[in-house]
């Protein structure tokens, strides 16, 4: 079975790699009895603190297989490659390379691969309400000189 790679870490990064996205495929995800073919988490393998993020690709005609909500986090989806439907409260929204969209919590999301290829998406989660002004102005531009 396919696995995340770190590539390198430090005290205030990791760098880590699921490889080719055309490959994303080959992981399986275990769920207890539950297996998912196709996606992969890498919160985790990253360390991340704020936000969970996966990979999952979904061949022709494939869905995610079940409705689901969140109690308290919202997710950013990204479609990468491929065209489908996404579901949210029932309303269907046609989704392709590039489509991005916000789910809140509650939300009942579904996503099917309606197309002829494979299609892949990038899932952010994190927890809903807690950016606020102040944290899009958190940035801090160093003077130090870059060293490429």
């Amino acid at each position: 079975m396919k696995s995340v790679e770190t590539t390198k870490t430090g005290k205030n990064f990791t760098a880590v790699s699921v490889g080719k996205l055309s490959e994303v495929k080959d992981y399986v995800l275990q769920l207890g009895d539950i297996q998912i073919p196709g996606k992969v988490f890498v919160g985790q393998a990253l360390g991340t603190t704020g936000s969970e993020l996966s990979f999952q690709t979904f061949a022709p005609g494939q869905d995610g297989g079940f409705l689901h909500t969140h109690k308290n986090h919202e997710e950013l989806y990204f479609i990468l490659r491929g065209e489908g439907l996404y579901q949210v409260d029932g309303e269907n929204i046609p989704v392709g390379e590039g489509s991005i969209i916000r789910v809140a919590p509650e939300g009942k999301r579904a996503i099917k691969n309606t197309g002829s290829e494979e299609m892949l998406m990038l899932c952010v989660q994190y927890k809903s309400n807690t950016f606020t002004a102040e944290d899009a102005t958190d940035g801090v531009i160093l003077s130090e000189e870059l060293k490429w």
